[in-house]
């Protein structure tokens, strides 16, 4: 089809002027003016930080913003519908079988009680399209098309019992069971490991080739390039610029768009500051400013107190910025610049951590035994960060269980700081356990809801040996300063923190024994991505200051070639491939690890298939 017809048609859906609000009396205003529109056979992104508006945008095109939220719009229409105007019965005609809906976390999203197959026979059931027989061969049929091997083995399976990559599609062919016109996609590949997520891509990519509006909600920017024809980035609940991705990925023109490219981890990057700035004191904007005037290094008081008038057509580019011609630095100038420590060489550093032939066996449900870790060996010196990748079921949590010491192997050895850690009682393992330490994928699930950091910190410092009182308090003190949280965050629970805080929590316990490993178990799979530089920096200059050594374990092959000096690539339990991270990336000697590095999207790619849906 031609560009020209393609502009031509009507759109899909249009928001012009949407406003959301929770809360009572002036409230809390999540989203702010926001005006897309979005075509059949289009895939728009929105991109920005946690609490940028993204989800809540999304939600309030399906209706499900909640009881206690506000929404005003000029206009707010699907295929000629006024969304405004529906009752709960029209939007249950509307949900699920002319708007999808795919969100982040495919295990909470379906039914743990029903197999993947009743969920999906249930929306066809319910909106009349398929039974019995009928609608028994469209799930099998739906699977398939979302690229789940052996669908009729999956169809009579439960959510828990399939991988995390099986789950999304199986989300995604529920998702699609109501063939819908719009797809609304909330971060549908966070946390899946490249190969997995690059499946999910070329679904989503043929879904939007064969007519299907897609509007794409996502904090990775590399996953934006590969699949989107315009974005909208969103800031305090503002979409502060807008437009084709080939102009906004390759020439942004808004301080925040550039900050957040900036923010994203490159070859060129490593070694280097990949923070969004901080908020500057004296500088919140006014009721009518800009949202980013804060932190951006180039607000002056025309920032603070009004914004440019956009223009009146909700889908043209759109840069909400007076600066927005100049060039402006991403960091201000007094920001302590972070540099990477240097990797040891032979002999310059201790060997901390010798792992060797490691062998891990299970036995599944059905009585077979499988092998999920098989002849593994590395060695981690003091002050080195070793990478560990690989695909989901790879094997590289069952090899940190090991290091960790809460698994023990079937066959090798880990040694530890010289002495065995393997194989020995656990009392002769407590004494030494201060000086290894883990942060997981998911703070809140590690912590006690109840407790206050305060509590959650103090009792780490306790046993480091710490005395109750003044000297424990100090200490909690001097973590939370060490990992830049301000003192008054002390007595907030986990449910009342951030991502990016809660993780910054985690770093802080981890650091309260004085450890010298730390396992940094996926630790950024989950954060948006200037959040995730945050952490990554401060990963870097704790690494720095205190001499840490890290096992970083990740999917995210950028993520790990910024943070690491060594590499060990996993595949189906063993290890295919090893070296320095700058001579395994650029000149990968495996097949599989080939694979990994052809899979990996790249926010500075041109958007693949614009041309062929054009």
């Amino acid at each position: 089809m031609s560009t020209e017809t393609a502009v031509a048609r009507e759109p899909l859906l249009s928001v012009e002027g949407l406003d959301v609000t929770f809360g009572r009396g002036d409230g809390v205003r999540a989203v702010r003016d926001v005006s897309f529109t979005l075509r059949r056979g289009e895939c728009l992104a929105v991109v920005g930080e946690s609490g940028s508006g993204k989800s809540v945008t999304a939600r309030t095109l399906l209706g499900l913003t909640g009881a206690g939220a506000r929404v005003r719009a000029r206009r707010l229409a699907f295929d000629g519908t006024d969304l405004t105007s529906l009752s709960e019965r029209e939007w249950r005609a509307v949900r699920g079988r002319r708007i999808g809906l795919v969100l982040q976390d495919a295990l909470v999203s379906l039914d743990p009680l029903r197999t993947v197959g009743a969920e999906i026979r249930e929306t066809l059931t319910t909106h009349g399209l398929a039974r019995g027989a009928a609608a028994a061969q469209r799930t099998l049929a739906l699977l398939s098309d979302a690229g789940v091997p052996d669908p009729a083995r999956r169809a009579a399976e439960h959510p828990h019992e399939l991988s995390g990559g099986l789950r999304q599609r199986a989300l995604i062919a529920s998702a699609l069971s109501g063939a819908p016109e719009l797809l609304v996609a909330d971060e549908p590949t966070t946390a899946l490991d490249v190969t997995v997520q690059a499946q999910i891509l070329d679904l989503l990519g043929r879904l939007v080739g064969a007519g299907t509006g897609l509007l794409l909600i996502s904090h990775d920017l590399a996953v934006v390039a590969r699949l989107a024809d315009r974005v909208a980035v969103m800031y305090g609940g503002r979409i502060v610029e807008q437009g084709p991705a080939r102009d906004v990925l390759k020439d942004p023109r808004h301080p925040y768009t550039r900050a957040l490219l900036a923010a994203v981890p490159t070859f060129a990057a490593k070694g280097g500051p990949l923070s969004v700035p901080a908020p500057r004191d004296g500088l919140a904007p006014g009721p009518g400013g800009c949202p980013y005037a804060a932190r951006c290094p180039a607000a002056d008081s025309r920032c603070r107190t009004e914004l440019p008038a956009p223009r009146p057509e909700p889908g043209s580019p759109l840069v909400l910025c007076w600066h927005s011609g100049a060039a402006v630095a991403v960091s201000p100038p007094e920001r302590r610049g972070i540099t990477a420590p240097q990797a040891p060489g032979a002999g310059a550093a201790p060997e901390l951590l010798d792992v060797r032939g490691l062998v891990k066996r299970f036995r599944s449900a059905d009585g077979a035994v499988y092998t999920a870790v098989d002849d593994v060996s590395f060695r981690i010196a003091g002050g080195e960060t070793l990478g560990l990748v690989g695909e989901s079921g790879s094997g590289k949590s069952t090899t940190a269980r090991m290091v960790l010491g809460l698994t023990e192997p079937d066959a090798g050895t880990v040694r530890f700081e010289g002495e065995a850690w393997s194989g020995v009682p656990e009392r002769e393992r407590r004494g030494r356990r201060t000086r290894i330490q883990v942060v997981h994928q998911d703070p809140l699930g590690s912590f006690d809801p109840r407790h206050s950091v305060r509590r959650i910190l103090g009792e780490a410092v306790a046993r480091a040996g710490v005395a109750r009182g003044r000297a424990r308090t100090a200490r909690v003190a001097e973590l939370l300063d060490q990992v830049g949280l301000p003192a008054a965050l002390t007595e907030r629970r986990p449910l009342e923190l951030s991502g990016g805080q809660r993780q910054r929590v985690a770093i802080a316990r981890a650091l309260a024994t004085g450890p010298r490993l730390i396992v940094c178990d996926e630790p950024v799979s989950a954060l948006d991505v200037s959040i995730q530089a945050q952490v990554l920096d401060l990963l870097a200059e704790l690494r720095r200051e205190l001499g840490l050594a890290l096992l970083f374990i990740s999917h995210d092959l950028g993520v790990v070639h910024h943070v690491s000096d060594r590499v060990v690539v996993m595949k189906d339990g063993r290890l295919v491939e090893s070296g320095p991270v700058g001579q395994v990336f650029a000149d990968p000697a495996h097949p599989y690890t080939r694979e990994l590095l052809t899979s990996l999207p790249r926010p500075e790619r041109t958007p693949e298939g614009q041309e062929s849906r054009t």
